[in-house]
């Protein structure tokens, strides 16, 4: 553990916090009964079929926790517009979408890692938070940001709503705050949590005076403002909350955190593409509950899943990720359709015209830019013109998700009028 923070061996540094590593070393006690030269830091780009096979089985093995979060998440779905089939209902849809998001399907089994396990612990921790479970709600979160720090980028989402809803405990008629009805020791409570959960993932790095080098490791500024690969952001674009505060509530929290998930990938720093999950899988929740909720939804997901595409760049990959993403895709649409079918269309005429695009970007990308002469000086162009493409679609959701905000009245009030 002392070496850990000073790791170079590979390209790829080792930027995840703590837990993560712990969680690699527990399943380093599995792997050599597999394979034991996988576990030589030194052996790079090393590969067997033991170790696809022990990869392969330790993902779908931890996804487990991710199976019993989206259980947790339709328990807290309304099921007032269910229909008489099971196929209508909005907690098998739900729960469809999640389980089966092919974004996270090729991100985990095919391009292979953990973000499964992951996503189960943020969706365990929004089901706590809707079940008014907080303090159970807030401890996952906090052991979740030390397990991957992206999630940052939705704890402005979990201070608000906590402090909003949990450390003051009585609201005025109007929906206010009641000023007077703070609570220090609910507040003193949270923190005690956090500080635990970091004391216990930071304090032997601090212990050893190495908490610096943990640091540049997980916040990295010296890479550059773009990853690798352009996520499909407002700087691949660059390259070619105070009305939230107002919504009461868990959908009011799953709306903030939303928005915060959507706005960090839009202008973050050195965004990596799979980031855009953060913000697709939670808002499945919503899409299940409005209409206008449901357009936005499958605008981002389609648009975002398509963004992951050069992910799987061999051959062999073409044929599957072309047929994962229609199959979800048609499925996402036909059922959210069915779902809706008494209110307006879920797309305009300029939303189904920019998605039925992508047909057309995908073949010139796939099966003729290769045999043009542009292939070998201008290898970037498939990447450019699919971030670009896609930063449009993405930034058009977030605009029209925060407009949703703005402009939708909260829940209480509109039961009143």
């Amino acid at each position: 553990m002392p070496s850990y923070p000073h790791l170079a061996t590979s390209e790829w540094t080792l930027d995840y916090p703590p837990f993560f590593a712990w969680f690699e070393y527990a399943l380093s006690h599995v792997a050599k009964h597999f394979d034991q030269e996988m576990l030589n830091v030194h052996n790079l780009n090393y590969a067997s079929s033991k170790t696809l096979l022990f990869q392969r089985f330790s993902v779908i093995i931890t996804d487990a926790l991710f199976v019993y979060a989206v259980h947790e998440c339709c328990k807290c779905i309304d099921g007032k517009k269910a229909g008489k089939e099971l196929t209508e209902k909005p907690k098998f849809i739900l729960s469809v979408l999640l389980l089966w998001n092919f974004g996270l399907l090729i991100v985990d089994h095919i391009h292979f890692q953990y973000n499964g396990f992951l996503f189960g612990l943020m969706l365990l921790s929004i089901a706590r938070v809707f079940q008014k479970r907080h303090m159970e709600g807030a401890f996952l979160f906090a052991v979740l940001l030390h397990f991957k720090h992206i999630y940052l980028y939705v704890a402005p989402a979990y201070g608000i709503y906590l402090l909003r809803c949990y450390c003051f405990t009585a609201n005025k008629p109007d929906g206010s705050i009641r000023w007077n009805s703070f609570s220090f020791v609910r507040l003193i409570s949270l923190g005690l949590i956090v500080f635990l959960v970091s004391a216990l993932s930071l304090g032997p790095f601090l212990a050893l005076n190495q908490l610096p080098q943990v640091f540049s490791r997980l916040f990295p500024f010296k890479r550059g403002l773009c990853h690798a690969y352009w996520a499909p952001n407002f700087w691949a674009l660059y390259n070619a909350l105070d009305k939230v505060l107002s919504v009461i509530g868990s959908r009011g929290f799953l709306r903030c955190l939303i928005l915060c998930a959507l706005s960090s990938f839009m202008f973050g720093w050195h965004v990596h593409e799979k980031a855009i999950l953060l913000a697709i899988l939670p808002m499945s929740l919503l899409s299940v509950g409005k209409a206008g909720d449901a357009s936005i939804f499958l605008i981002l997901t389609t648009t975002g899943h398509y963004s992951l595409f050069p992910l799987l760049f061999t051959a062999p990959e073409l044929p599957i990720k072309i047929l994962l993403m229609l199959l979800f895709t048609i499925y996402s649409i036909s059922s959210l359709k069915t779902l809706f079918r008494k209110e307006k269309p879920l797309f305009n005429w300029m939303e189904t015209f920019y998605l039925l695009g992508l047909g057309p970007l995908e073949v010139f990308c796939e099966f003729v830019f290769p045999f043009t002469s542009w292939k070998l000086k201008y290898s970037f162009i498939p990447l450019l013109l699919t971030s670009v493409y896609c930063a449009v679609g993405i930034t058009y959701a977030w605009f029209k998700l925060y407009v949703s905000v703005l402009t939708d009245p909260p829940v209480g009030k509109t039961k009143r009028q």
